[in-house]
Parts: structure tokens; C-alpha cells; sequence
């Protein structure tokens, strides 16, 4: 028996897949539904915003909340459920990452990101 091994912590074994947080980092990655990541400094983030997803009033299925978080080159668009805790880590400039995760999570994760897009403003490429 190897008794130099670390335990698998609680917290460890029960990640969430679609967020981390860290409190010393300078920038979120934020890892679009089309695979690509985008680093967005935190020294940019303007604001953001909970709301009802308004899709559910044409899909059912569609996700309950959605997330903006604008930054001054870029808007994320995040939808989901739990999304208060991202918003959180926000804003304390915590949230390390977010990333959409497959639908088969959602009922066992507090927060659960459905999908993720990003909108650039004029003049950034």
C-alpha cells in the first residue's frame, strides 16, 4: 500500500465542468460553443447581467436563465441554470472559466451552463 498518495478530496471528485474560480487571476477564459478560447481581462469587465432566458417563451426546453457579461471589447452570452454563482465569482473577478457542458449534467450540477457565445465590438478582430 502507498501511503504517499493524496486522497481524492470531496471537492475535487465533484468539479463543476462548466466554471472555476480562482482569486488570482487577471483574466476570464471564456471557451465559446464553437471550441475556440478567448482570454477577456478582468481590467475590462464592464458589467453583467441575470435575467429569464427570454427563449423559453418560444421553447420550453430552452434554458431558464441567461447570463451577459460585457467586457469592453466583447459581450458573452451565457444560458443556463444556477447562473447566480457565476455571477458571483464576477464579481469578486474570481470566475477562472466558463464553458457550456452537455445537457446530461444539468440535473446533477447546482449551476449549469447550457451554451456560451461571444460577440466582438466593431473595430476588435
Amino acid at each position: 500500500m502507498n501511503t504517499n498518495e493524496s486522497p481524492v478530496t470531496e471537492s475535487a471528485s465533484r468539479r463543476n465542468p462548466c466554471f472555476d474560480t480562482d482569486s488570482t487571476i487577471a483574466a476570464l477564459n471564456v471557451v465559446a460553443d464553437d471550441g475556440i478560447s478567448y482570454l477577456l481581462p478582468y481590467a475590462q469587465f464592464l458589467n453583467s447581467e441575470r435575467t429569464p432566458n427570454p427563449a423559453l417563451e418560444k421553447e420550453p426546453d430552452a434554458p431558464p436563465e441567461k447570463l451577459l457579461i460585457r467586457f469592453a471589447v466583447a459581450q458573452v452570452t451565457v444560458t443556463g441554470t444556477g447562473l447566480n454563482a457565476l455571477e458571483r465569482a464576477l464579481q469578486k473577478c474570481e470566475l477562472k472559466f466558463v464553458k457550456s457542458a452537455d445537457q446530461r449534467y444539468a440535473t446533477t450540477l447546482k449551476s449549469h451552463v447550457a451554451a456560451i457565445s461571444i460577440t466582438f465590438t466593431k473595430g476588435v478582430a
